[in-house]
C-alpha cells in the first residue's frame, strides 16, 4: 500500500512539471508576450517597454525566468496580477468558490441521475429505456455545453421567466434561496454531458457485475433481485467509478469554463478567459497550475479510496 502510494505520488509530480514547463513555454511564445497588452497602450514607447521588461525580469533566457517562477511557486509567491497588481492567490480566490459551487452541484446532480439511468438500463437491457438512454446519451454527448446553455436561457430564461439568465445572485438580495436559484440553470446544463457519461459507464459496470458467479450465487440462494441489485450489484459497480470520478474532473473544469462564460458566472473559468483577453500571464499560469493541482490531487485521492475499499489493489 505503501509503495502504491509512494508511485502514485511520484507520478503526479513529474506530471505537475511537465504541465508547469509546457504552460510557461506556450504562453511566452505566444505573439507579444507577456506585455501584448501594454504594448497596446499608445503612450508607451519601445524604451518604457524595454524599461517594463528589464522590471519584471522577461528580459532575461526562458529558462531562467522558469527557474525564478518555479521556485517562487513553491514557496508560495504565485506572482501578481498585471491588471490591479493584487496577489495571485488572491485572485483565485476571489472566484474559487463560485466555481467549487459549480462543479460540485452539477456532479452531484451528474452522479444521481447517470447511477439510476445506468443501473435502470443494465437492468432493463434492451427495453425500451434502455434504447431511449442510449439515444439520449449519444444526443448529449454530440451537442456543446454553450447550445445547451443558449437553449436553457431561452426556454427557461426568457419564454417561461422561470429561472434567472446569469450571474451569481441578485445585486440586493444575497440569500441562500436567491444563490440556489441562480445556480440551478447552469449547474444543470453542466450535468447533461455528465449524465451521459456516468450512465454509458455505470451500465457497463452494472453488466459486468451481474454476469458474475456470485450474482448467481446470490440468486441461487433465493435472494430478492431487489436485495442482490442494491447489496451487491451497485457497491460492487461503484468501485471502477470512483476512479472514472477522478478522471472526470478535467472535463468539468472544462465544461465550467464555458458554462461559467455563459451564464456569466463569477468562477475561474471566466476569470481564465478574461486574464488570457488581457495578457495577465501570471493569473493566467496560477489557475493552470491550480487546475493542474486540483485534478492531481482528485486523481490521488480517487486511488486512494479505491486501494482502501478494494483488498485487490491494496495487497498488490
Amino acid at each position: 500500500m505503501r509503495s502504491f502510494l509512494l508511485n502514485r505520488f511520484a507520478q503526479s509530480l513529474v506530471l505537475l512539471l511537465i504541465v508547469s514547463i509546457i504552460g510557461f513555454v506556450v504562453l511566452n511564445l505566444i505573439p507579444g508576450g507577456p506585455l501584448a497588452q501594454f504594448g497596446l497602450d499608445a503612450s508607451m514607447t519601445q524604451d518604457d517597454l524595454k524599461r517594463l521588461a528589464e522590471q519584471l525580469g522577461l528580459n532575461r533566457p526562458l529558462w531562467v525566468q522558469y527557474l525564478d517562477w518555479a521556485w517562487r511557486l513553491l514557496t508560495g509567491d504565485w506572482g501578481h496580477s498585471f491588471r490591479d497588481g493584487a496577489p495571485v492567490l488572491e485572485v483565485i480566490g476571489r472566484h474559487l468558490m463560485a466555481t467549487l459551487l459549480l462543479m460540485g452541484s452539477s456532479t452531484v446532480i451528474a452522479i444521481a441521475i447517470g447511477t439510476w439511468i445506468g443501473v435502470r438500463g443494465a437492468v432493463k437491457r434492451y427495453s425500451v429505456f434502455d434504447y431511449v438512454a442510449t439515444v439520449g446519451a449519444m444526443v448529449a454527448l454530440s451537442i456543446p455545453t454553450f447550445w445547451f446553455g443558449l437553449i436553457g436561457i431561452y426556454v427557461f430564461s426568457l419564454k417561461l421567466g422561470w429561472l434567472p439568465a446569469g450571474n451569481m445572485y441578485t445585486i440586493g438580495d444575497e440569500s441562500v434561496l436567491n444563490y440556489l436559484h441562480h445556480l440551478i440553470l447552469p449547474s444543470v446544463v453542466l450535468a447533461l454531458v455528465h449524465v451521459a457519461i456516468w450512465s454509458r459507464y455505470m451500465r457497463t459496470a452494472t453488466l459486468d457485475v451481474i454476469n458474475q458467479e456470485f450474482i448467481k450465487t446470490a440468486r441461487a440462494k433465493g435472494l430478492s433481485e431487489r436485495h442482490i441489485l442494491m447489496k451487491h450489484v451497485i457497491g460492487n459497480a461503484l468501485l471502477p467509478m470512483i476512479t472514472l470520478l477522478g478522471m472526470q474532473l478535467p472535463s468539468v473544469l472544462t465544461g465550467a469554463l464555458v458554462t461559467e462564460t455563459v451564464f456569466t458566472w463569477p468562477g475561474m473559468g471566466r476569470l481564465f478567459l478574461d486574464s488570457l483577453g488581457y495578457s495577465d500571464y501570471p493569473v493566467v499560469m496560477g489557475l493552470l497550475m491550480f487546475s493542474a493541482i486540483l485534478v492531481v490531487v482528485s486523481n490521488l485521492a480517487a486511488d486512494i479510496v479505491v486501494a482502501i475499499i478494494d483488498p485487490r489493489i491494496r495487497l498488490s
